[in-house]
């Protein structure tokens, strides 16, 4: 292995990975398109998302949030501004 650096990067060290052809070829095809500057830059971002994967939220949080929304364009939510005054209750404390 050897060390590189880029330009205002941490110190990079080069490593020598074996991929099918196949999915080298589909690489090839994504990496300019969803707009890295290289390769090199898609499959580091590819590890970053392998080791700190995103969150990914559950099926049943997506449906509770999607009936919000419903209940919200139908009018039936409150501001918590709009549920404390009803209620008299100060919410700055």
């Amino acid at each position: 292995m050897s060390t590189d650096t880029d330009a205002g990067d941490d110190r990079m060290e080069k490593i020598n990975v074996r991929v099918p052809e196949a999915l080298l070829k589909r690489l090839d095809e994504e990496w300019e398109r969803r707009g890295y500057s290289s390769k090199s830059e898609a499959i580091r971002d590819a590890l970053r998302d392998w080791v700190n994967p995103p969150v990914t939220l559950s099926e049943e949080t997506v449906d509770a949030l999607e009936e919000s929304r419903e209940q919200r364009e139908r009018g039936e939510t409150r501001s918590l501004d709009e549920v404390a005054e009803k209620y008299d209750v100060d919410i700055d404390e």
